[in-house]
């Protein structure tokens, strides 16, 4: 049995290490996944935020809204990092070519995880759009909306050929992750009312 105690014991102190990452931090992962699908996601950001980008003049221009650690980030990190040492021990390599190679998957995994946040953000931020031409369109549920609006939740939309992410609240019952919304009433720029799209009738102005 590969986590009985005699298997244990037969690993070496940092294959111990590299295997306790990366057990721990998998759970974290699947734990944040699972919450994510029933609309109670988590995320926050740290206190250190990097970013870059590079202007005309081929300068390199920090972007404080790109937040390069987050919960996200650090459990991406540390589950590659610890698969990756894992690999490479089993592999047959060195302590240094384990913690290098872990280093920079973790490193990279980091890095994706937080730029993906950064660019959906930045595709979610109302900018010029005109909310009201929501109305009427058909969206889907991000995050879990609450039942007779108590609480809001979030769902993806496109207004006039953008992606967005958006507030949402519903008059009827709770709309669970992946339920398909019709926007019924624009409450304002950062609000949408929304009801199941098989219960969507015309309605007469």
């Amino acid at each position: 049995m590969i986590l009985s105690g005699d298997w244990w014991s037969s690993l070496s102190g940092i294959q111990q290490v590299f295997w306790g990452i990366s057990i721990v931090f998998s759970v974290l992962f699947i734990i944040q996944f699972v919450l994510s699908l029933i609309g109670l996601d988590f995320d926050g950001d740290v206190d250190v935020d990097l970013s870059a980008d590079v202007d005309v003049d081929g300068e390199y221009n920090l972007d404080p809204s790109f937040s390069l650690l987050s919960v996200r980030g650090i459990i991406a990190f540390f589950t590659f990092f610890g698969w990756t040492g894992v690999l490479v021990l089993n592999a047959g390599g060195s302590t240094l070519m384990a913690l290098l190679s872990a280093s920079v998957a973790g490193a990279l995994a980091m890095f994706i995880v937080g730029y993906m946040i950064y660019m959906f953000s930045k595709l979610s931020q109302p900018g010029n759009i005109d909310v009201t031409r929501a109305l009427f369109e058909v969206g889907e549920v991000y995050l879990t909306i609450p039942a007779n609006k108590n609480g809001h939740g979030k769902i993806h939309l496109k207004i006039q050929g953008v992606f967005k992410e958006m507030d949402a609240v519903t008059d009827g019952d709770v709309l669970p992750t992946g339920s398909s919304v019709r926007i019924v009433e624009v409450l304002n720029d950062n609000l949408l009312l929304v009801e199941p799209e098989e219960n969507y009738t015309v309605r007469d102005f």
